[in-house]
């Protein structure tokens, strides 16, 4: 990097970095002049969110580089005004990564307009055929976006959508081979397939968009929940609640958002569909129907979630949990279950997995970032009239009333959120299984399916030798250490820390872009903390 003075910072001897306008997992966008031509362009570094293993191996390294330069130039040929434009690549010896010149577009993103109220359907459809024409082109030249969401739809002064952070995905698939955070997207707009692993689809991202204009018109997300595991299990299963207040959009809306990818609309029925919405004319049942078996026709996709007996039935929240890496062995090699249904969902639990530990280390790119101070923030979920479970008096009651269904206080995992908490215990008389267990509305309960078999990496750890006495200390020190400048959830998890070997408690942080965590042993001592990247 250049200096062009005390004050100023030069890219390449020509881009002049004025002011940092996000950050995230991805990367860095800065507003800049360009000297040369006398504009203002958005500059981008794009780069892991976390470096290392690329450092210590280089040719994996050279691969990242590649797929993005690949990328960012196919991009760059795109003719899409919905697109937004790359105008110069810096890919030089002294930077590590490689910077993007972009246009910079002035008029806050689709997030921004939402703070503000949801759009009208008329609005909403018009918008969401800007970014359909972004995604289709993209889709033609072989790229697909895997993170459509309102953060990543800027809108110019005339209120046109420009979609924006698509190379990224060519470095998320790179990286995903060396880190392990192999999930790509936001858990609240990621398609169903995309968690189960099943890639290379553009349906995935009409998924996405169908989910993102759903909250542009009725003003919420019906899939979040208050963790983002239980946002994945909810988008993988839970029913989709009717839009209210979509009017002709509705119907689309229903098209889009189902689980089978082959029976939503191609691309050219979608338009056709939206462009109806947008007249104020609610596409017929008739329509959509044709559009449905004409989607179903021509698609080559061969995904029937339905229909097929080989896929894995899907589940409530309470029926799965992170299991452990090691279940993503061959089925041969891995320890077989031997009793309780759940098992039919081994291999599905193995993403979910991946997913909570991506979730761990922080999702999505932030269009904003804040300095604000949050050394005064209390827990999100709580109030000093409702508490909430997540206080020294809350875990041990939930402890005391789990003990005597668990047969004791020893646990391989133990989640604990405002409301509600979850445990896999060993079972009584056979360490080699354990069960699973509930804490709702007051009442501890059993996983009436069963539980499963143990994998190498499960360690019981004792509840009771949790000092939580610590716990409001430990909170404290996640909202003003984590990166996280507004809190909107926080859940604690004891079990045994692979990376840190011992028994932890690890307290998570979250905010609508993604969670970070602590991780501290059972006296309160914090061992490691995992921001989400700025």
């Amino acid at each position: 990097m250049d200096t062009g003075g005390p004050n100023s910072r030069l890219i390449d001897g020509r881009f002049e970095l004025l002011e940092r306008l996000g950050g995230g997992g991805m990367g860095l966008v800065w507003r800049a002049r360009d000297i040369a031509l006398h504009r203002e362009v958005a500059l981008k570094e794009v780069r892991p969110p976390d470096p290392a293993p690329l450092d210590g191996d280089p040719k994996t390294a050279r691969i990242v580089r590649e797929r993005v330069l690949r990328e960012a130039r196919s991009l760059a040929r795109l003719d899409n005004p919905h697109v937004v434009t790359i105008y110069h690549i810096v890919d030089l010896p002294e930077f590590p990564y490689p910077w993007l010149v972009m246009e910079l577009v002035t008029g806050g993103s689709l997030h921004d307009r939402l703070v503000r109220g949801p759009m009208s359907p008329a609005e909403a459809a018009r918008l969401g055929r800007g970014v359909l024409s972004a995604l289709s082109a993209a889709h033609a030249a072989g790229i697909q976006h895997r993170d459509v969401k309102p953060g990543n739809v800027l809108l110019r002064p005339d209120g046109t959508p420009v979609l924006t952070d698509f190379g990224i995905a060519a470095l998320r698939e790179s990286t995903s081979l060396t880190t392990t955070g192999g999930l790509i997207g936001s858990p609240e707009y990621i398609a169903p397939e995309r968690i189960r692993g099943e890639e290379g689809n553009p349906a995935s991202d009409l998924w996405s968009l169908g989910m993102m204009l759903y909250v542009a018109v009725e003003g919420r997300n019906p899939l979040r929940r208050a963790t983002n595991f239980a946002t994945l299990v909810a988008v993988l299963d839970e029913p989709i609640p009717p839009p209210v207040q979509s009017g002709p959009l509705g119907t689309v809306l229903a098209a889009l958002l189902v689980r089978d990818a082959a029976a939503r609309p191609d691309a050219e029925q979608l338009d056709r569909l939206l462009a109806a919405a947008e007249a104020g004319a609610e596409p017929t049942a008739e329509a959509v129907r044709a559009s449905m078996d004409t989607a179903r026709l021509n698609s080559t996709n061969t995904l029937r979630l339905s229909t097929r007996t080989d896929a894995p039935s899907p589940t409530r929240l309470e029926d799965e949990r992170p299991q452990r890496l090691e279940d993503e062995r061959p089925q041969a090699d891995r320890p077989q279950p031997v009793r309780g249904p759940a098992r039919r969902t081994a291999i599905w639990s193995s993403w979910l997995a991946a997913a909570v530990l991506a979730t761990a280390i922080g999702w999505t790119v932030n269009h904003r970032s804040s300095e604000a101070d949050p050394s005064d923030y209390r827990p999100a979920a709580a109030s000093p009239e409702h508490p909430g479970l997540i206080t020294p008096e809350g875990a041990r009651s939930v402890i005391q009333a789990m003990g005597p269904k668990m047969g004791g206080t020893q646990v391989v995992e133990f989640w604990l959120a405002a409301d509600n908490a979850y445990s896999r215990a060993p079972a009584p008389g056979d360490p080699r299984l354990y069960d699973k267990f509930s804490y709702r509305d007051g009442k501890p309960s059993r996983d009436p399916n069963g539980g499963g078999t143990m994998s190498s990496r499960d360690k019981a750890v004792d509840l009771n030798a949790v000092d939580w006495n610590k716990l409001p200390g430990l909170l404290q020190r996640a909202y003003t250490t984590l990166g996280i400048a507004h809190p909107t959830d926080e859940y604690v998890v004891v079990q045994y820390d692979t990376f840190n070997p011992g028994p932890a408690v690890l307290v998570y942080v979250k905010d609508a872009s993604g969670s970070a965590y602590l991780s501290a042993d059972f006296q309160g001592t914090v061992q490691r903390t995992q921001v989400r990247p700025q």
